[in-house]
């Protein structure tokens, strides 16, 4: 076991853990945020640089500090390393830098994309971002294509994470796409267009951090704050089964693997249980979603209606049972 400290907690975690998975399993606002890492894809990380920390001490055998920032998502600790993330300036300017370069070629298609309230550069850009840009030459522009009949591309909001990817090469039987060119030129793409034709190629959709790859039976149906989120499960040979079902109404607008709080899905799914299952009747239901309340999806949740219900109830079972044992009956409408 290592012994780490980051933002003064201390965690004893086994040997080849990340700096970034240890300040997870402590919690809280000390966990750095992740735009490519993805703990169920092997090789994820390294890429996008937001979850940058400062090791100010080594080790105990070697307490020298770090002399540049790492990326806590491919650091592994060492016993008595202390690190700093929120608690160091020079990260939090670090990473604010990072995210202006994120967001130098992502469109403002917040107002239209799909992704909107469920983006995490959206929570990066609000958390770390600056009000302008600084940047003065022409954007990249990129025409939107289909990647198969049920996925659609926007390269000009790809931030080049590598996450579909992985995805393609891990769980698809066959890539048949990736990064092409290079540089500023580099752009997600298909050797041949339409060839994404895989019964696991709608997770790409899922672990896509932006609206770069979305569902196109999904495509401005609504917005996600107005749909009502359920845990469901079927029997499946091809997968877990195991979905989240968004309702509007009583429609089920779309079918999309379970997440938990980091944004990564609990177990993939098959296209045959997100595109063909779309009715009630195809699933048992298990239960509302638990939805975080920092979450714009939890605005007006039927979660926390459920709760403020039970709230006013046992208040009111409190306030009976105040006036019954003095025997007042004060609310019994026929006493006066």
């Amino acid at each position: 076991m290592a012994r780490v400290t980051i933002d003064g907690k201390t965690i004893d975690v086994p040997e080849g853990t990340t700096i970034l998975n240890a300040a997870r399993m402590i919690g809280g606002e000390i966990v750095p945020p992740a735009m490519c890492y993805y703990s169920k894809l092997k090789t994820s990380g390294g890429y996008c640089r937001t979850c940058m920390v400062k090791v100010s001490k080594g080790s105990e055998k070697d307490p020298r500090p770090m002399p540049k920032l790492v990326a806590s998502c491919r650091t592994t600790v060492m016993d008595g390393m202390v690190v700093q993330n929120i608690t160091s300036p020079e990260v939090l300017e670090a990473r604010a830098g990072v995210v202006e370069f994120l967001l130098i070629n992502h469109p403002l298609d917040c107002p239209i994309c799909d992704q909107a309230g469920e983006c995490h550069l959206q929570d990066l850009g609000y958390e770390n971002g600056k009000m302008n840009t600084r940047y003065e030459f022409k954007r990249r522009e990129f025409e939107k294509i289909d990647i198969g009949d049920k996925i659609k591309l926007h390269v000009t909001r790809c931030i080049l994470c590598y996450r579909c990817v992985q995805v393609a090469e891990q769980l698809c039987d066959g890539r048949v796409h990736g990064v092409l060119n290079r540089g500023d030129h580099a752009e997600i793409s298909t050797y041949i267009q339409n060839a994404i034709d895989n019964e696991m190629s709608g997770n790409m959709i899922d672990v896509c951090p932006v609206g770069a790859l979305t569902d196109r039976t999904f495509r401005f149906k609504s917005r996600v704050w107005f749909t009502k989120p359920v845990e469901a499960h079927r029997n499946c040979d091809k997968c877990s089964g195991k979905v989240r079902l968004w309702y509007k109404g009583e429609e089920v607008l779309r079918v999309t693997a379970r997440k938990d709080k980091y944004g990564e899905v609990e177990d993939w799914i098959c296209n045959s249980c997100r595109y063909d299952h779309k009715k009630t009747s195809d699933w048992v239901i298990d239960g509302a979603s638990h939805v975080d309340k920092h979450s714009v999806i939890s605005a007006n949740h039927y979660e926390n209606l459920l709760k403020l219900t039970q709230d006013t109830k046992n208040k009111l079972k409190q306030f009976e049972g105040k006036y019954v044992s003095r025997g007042e009956g004060a609310l019994n409408p026929n006493n006066k």
